[in-house]
């Protein structure tokens, strides 16, 4: 399912994307349409709402990707660190739980500082693995490379201000 929304994404795009830029299309598509379902029922766009709803959208989106690609996505992670799948298999259920508490008020804020420090947390693996030349996708090593960072670090602060803006902001 990854692959083929990849795709799909892909042929609308028209010519082949990456996942990482996948990740981008599904949250600033979530969000408009977001805005459209929530003008068209509350009369008004609900913006912290939709932000929300877009990011936890994303998050299922990638998710999958532990899912699917466990053995490729265990190598992105440091030799130091024990039961690498199990750790990819774990932040899998992690983005979903995350995802899914941003969608409650009660919750929202928690969940937003949770995946503030989660993203930090997760960007040396990113480095690591772009310095290795890896491709998850096909657990092999003839990736992007570093060359791959300059577009991975600005979207993972992205990701960090969207987060900050749509659910930890609004609290403070």
């Amino acid at each position: 399912m990854f692959a083929e929304l990849v795709a799909i994404i892909s042929r609308f795009h028209g010519k082949s994307i990456s996942s990482t830029m996948s990740v981008l299309i599904i949250l600033i598509l979530s969000f408009l349409a977001s805005l459209g379902i929530t003008w068209a029922y509350f009369g008004e766009p609900a913006y912290i709402l939709s932000g929300n709803i877009a990011m936890c959208a994303m998050l299922q989106f990638t998710a999958l990707g532990h899912f699917k690609f466990p053995e490729g996505m265990s190598k992105m992670v440091p030799p130091f660190v024990p039961f690498k799948k199990a750790m990819v298999l774990i932040t899998g259920l992690i983005e979903i739980a995350a995802g899914i508490a941003l969608l409650f008020p009660s919750t929202r804020y928690a969940a937003g500082i949770f995946l503030i420090l989660f993203f930090i947390a997760l960007l040396p693996a990113n480095i690591y693995a772009a310095n290795r030349h890896l491709d998850y996708q096909k657990g092999t090593y003839d990736g992007k490379g570093p060359a791959y960072l300059w577009f991975r670090i600005p979207m993972q602060v992205f990701l960090i201000t969207w987060v900050w803006y749509f659910a930890v902001q609004p609290a403070v």
